[in-house]
C-alpha cells in the first residue's frame, strides 16, 4: 500500500481542484492511501472528497504571510501520516515540498504543474517570485507531472530538467459529462434563452489570463451580423476585474445580449444548454477542462490556440489565434455554417477514446509506482 499525500492552497472550484479530486477518489484503494492536505478550509469541492470518503486534513492557514507556525503544521501532519510520496498541486505547495526535503529526505516529492506561458505581468510580486523560485528549485524535485505538452515546452524553456518531467492529460468523467436534451431545455429555461436562439459560451474564471474582453468584443462583432443570438459566461472572479468586464459589456452595447451566470455547480447541464463553447484565454492554459467537458457533452468548440487546446479538440472544433475579436467571430459563424450535431457526436467521441478518467488514472497511478519504488 503506497501512501500518498496531495497538497494544495484551496479547495475551490478549479480545473486544478478537479483533477485532484478525480484522482483522489479514483486511483485503486487496494494500493493507494489517500490523504489530501490544504491550506484553507470552506472550499466547496472539499465536500466531494468527504462524500468520497478520502481523507483531509485543513492545516487552517490565517492568511497569506502565516508562515512559521502554518508550516509547522503541516511538518506534524506529514510526521503522523508518514506519506510514502507527496504530491503537491500549483506553484505555491510545489515550493513548500522543496522546503520539506530536508525534514523527509526519504519521501519523493513531486510537483504538478497545469500551467503554460503565464504572462506574469498581470499579477503580483509574489507571482513572479514564486515562478523564478520554482526555475530555480525545479531540478531539486523528484518528479514533474505537467497535464500538458504545451506546458512541459515553456517550462524546458525555463530550465526545468527534461528527465524529470512527464506529461499526463487531464481525464474527463464522461458519464458525468454527456449529452442530455432534459438538462438543456431546463437551464435555457432559467436562463430565458428560446429554443431557436444560438446561444455561445465562455466557461471560466473572470481572470486577465481567460481574456473576457475578446469575447465580449466578438460578442458584440457577432450581435451585429446575427440577431438571434445570446452570450453566457460562467464563473466569477476579483470584485475590481469582474466590474471592468460588465463596463465594458455596457460600452459594447451588449448588455442585453450577455447573461453573467457566476459560478456554478450544475455544470454537465450548463454545457448541455450551450450551442457553442468557447475558450478565449490568451495565455497560461495547459489543459483547459472546459474544452474537453464540453467536447464530452457532444458541444463543439471554437478555442483559441493556447496550450493544448488545438490538440484537444484536433478536427472537431475551430481554433483561432488568441486575442482577436475579429477571426473568434469569424470562428463562430464557421462554426454555425456546419453540421452542428456531427461535430458534437465527433468531439464526444475524441474525448472518451483519448482523454477518459480511465487513462488519467491508469498513467498517474503506473507513474506513482515507479517513482516510489525507484525511491525505496
Amino acid at each position: 500500500m503506497i501512501k500518498l499525500a496531495f497538497l494544495i492552497r484551496s479547495l475551490n472550484y478549479g480545473g486544478a481542484q478537479r483533477q485532484l479530486v478525480t484522482l483522489a477518489k479514483e486511483v485503486d484503494k487496494k494500493y493507494f492511501d489517500v490523504t489530501v492536505l490544504h491550506f484553507y478550509s470552506g472550499g466547496p469541492v472539499e465536500k466531494d472528497l468527504q462524500d468520497a470518503g478520502v481523507k483531509l486534513i485543513c492545516l487552517e492557514k490565517q492568511g497569506r504571510w502565516e508562515l512559521f507556525s502554518f508550516f509547522s503544521r503541516l511538518v506534524h501532519h506529514l510526521k503522523e501520516i508518514q506519506p510514502d510520496i507527496l504530491h503537491g498541486y500549483l506553484v505555491v505547495p510545489n515550493l513548500l515540498t522543496i522546503c520539506l526535503k530536508p525534514l523527509f529526505p526519504s519521501i519523493p516529492m513531486i510537483w504538478g504543474i497545469r500551467a503554460s506561458n503565464m504572462d506574469l505581468n498581470h499579477y503580483d510580486w509574489t507571482a513572479r517570485l514564486t515562478f523564478q523560485l520554482q526555475c530555480l528549485l525545479s531540478p531539486f524535485t523528484d518528479l514533474i507531472i505537467l497535464n500538458s505538452n504545451a506546458g512541459k515546452t515553456y517550462h524546458l524553456e525555463h530550465g526545468f530538467p527534461a528527465n524529470k518531467m512527464v506529461v499526463i492529460p487531464n481525464g474527463i468523467n464522461t458519464e458525468l459529462f454527456r449529452p442530455n436534451s432534459e438538462a438543456r431545455l431546463k437551464v435555457r429555461k432559467e436562463w430565458g434563452i428560446a429554443q431557436d436562439t444560438i446561444l455561445i459560451g465562455k466557461v471560466g474564471r473572470l481572470d486577465p489570463m481567460k481574456d473576457h474582453p475578446t469575447f465580449l468584443k466578438a460578442a458584440a462583432l457577432l450581435s451585429q451580423k446575427q440577431q438571434n443570438v445570446k452570450f453566457v459566461c460562467i464563473g466569477k472572479g476579483e470584485e475590481n476585474y469582474t466590474a471592468k468586464l460588465y463596463k465594458l459589456t455596457d460600452e459594447l452595447g451588449i448588455s442585453e445580449k450577455v447573461i453573467w451566470a457566476g459560478a456554478r455547480k450544475d455544470m454537465p447541464a450548463v454545457y448541455n444548454a450551450l450551442d457553442i463553447a468557447t475558450s478565449t484565454s490568451s495565455y497560461g492554459e495547459g489543459f483547459p477542462n472546459v474544452v474537453g467537458e464540453a467536447m464530452a457533452c457532444g458541444i463543439p468548440c471554437v478555442v483559441t490556440d493556447v496550450g493544448d487546446s488545438a490538440w484537444i479538440v484536433s478536427d472537431t472544433g475551430i481554433v483561432v489565434p488568441p486575442k482577436n475579436p475579429h477571426t473568434l467571430t469569424a470562428g463562430w459563424i464557421s462554426c454555425l455554417e456546419i453540421n452542428r450535431d456531427e461535430i458534437g457526436v465527433k468531439a464526444r467521441e475524441r474525448i472518451v477514446e483519448h482523454f477518459s478518467i480511465e487513462h488519467l488514472v491508469k498513467q498517474t497511478q503506473k507513474t506513482l509506482e515507479s517513482s516510489s519504488s525507484s525511491f525505496h
